[in-house]
């Protein structure tokens, strides 16, 4: 009989993350709670005041695992820079893979790039190709800013957090709470048969209505991400380029 190999050790907790195991495990004592409710409280002003400023955003997700030299990589490298050559901030979760592509895009094309990471076990780096790094403990907190600053969503292939991301925001599209927001999904091949069950299995059993399937657009190009997301800032969302156009265009206002 051989002997089996040691499990893997547990990935050591992220800073602060006892606090939310305990936080997330029913009530507590009332002061626990209200230094929660502060906390998190704290955590919007830092996000507000640290992105306030950065301009016009279209946020990029993907997976971290890609790495320079992928298919994948390459097409959030591309698509970063067609997103700041037509004028928008370029905003990731500031860590490797996709999101490093796009920033990187962004950079080589002259634009800004932001990085928006979260507390996790493993702590995440920052890639170098970020004008500014903001990191958060509260994935909700980091949805919210993401949505608040961010003009359209562009989703490369990715895994568990990328799919949090598509569903909860195709959810807000479809309850209106974020109108004529574009989602784009890049890398047709990776998507494709998500779309189908969506269109196949929930549209049929009334889950979901075939205009929910339409919230979505599937595509491998990145100047048609970026024309998607320009058409909506400009004619959705009221956003105007700036008088005289200067080589790298910012939408909305000089920053």
């Amino acid at each position: 009989m051989q002997e089996q190999p040691p499990p893997d050790p547990k990935p050591p907790l992220a800073p602060g993350a006892r606090k939310e195991h305990l936080f997330l495990q029913g009530p507590k004592s009332r002061l626990f709670e209200l230094s929660r409710a502060l906390r998190i409280f704290v955590e919007f002003i830092h996000g507000f005041r640290a992105l306030h400023f950065v301009g016009p955003c279209v946020t990029v997700f993907g997976s971290a695992r890609f790495h320079e030299g992928h298919a994948y990589y390459e097409m959030g490298r591309a698509v970063g820079g067609r997103l700041a050559d037509v004028g928008f901030t370029v905003m990731t979760g500031g860590g490797p893979g996709i999101m490093e592509a796009a920033n990187r895009g962004a950079r080589e094309a002259g634009g800004r790039s932001i990085g928006c990471n979260i507390e996790l076990p493993r702590e995440q780096k920052p890639n170098r190709y970020l004008d500014r790094f903001v990191t958060f403990r509260y994935f909700f907190v980091r949805k919210v800013m993401l949505v608040k600053y961010s003009y359209a969503f562009v989703a490369l292939p990715g895994g568990f957090g990328t799919l949090d991301e598509i569903f909860e925001t195709a959810t807000l599209i479809q309850t209106r709470k974020i109108p004529h927001f574009p989602l784009v999904l890049m890398g047709v091949d990776y998507w494709k048969p998500l779309l189908e069950e969506l269109r196949d299995r929930m549209v049929p059993l009334g889950t979901i209505d075939a205009a929910d399937v339409d919230l979505i657009t599937l595509t491998d190009s990145p100047e048609e991400a970026a024309r998607i997301a320009r058409d909506a800032a400009l004619r959705r969302f009221g956003l105007t380029y700036v008088t005289p156009v200067p080589p790298r265009r910012w939408l909305g206002e000089t920053v």
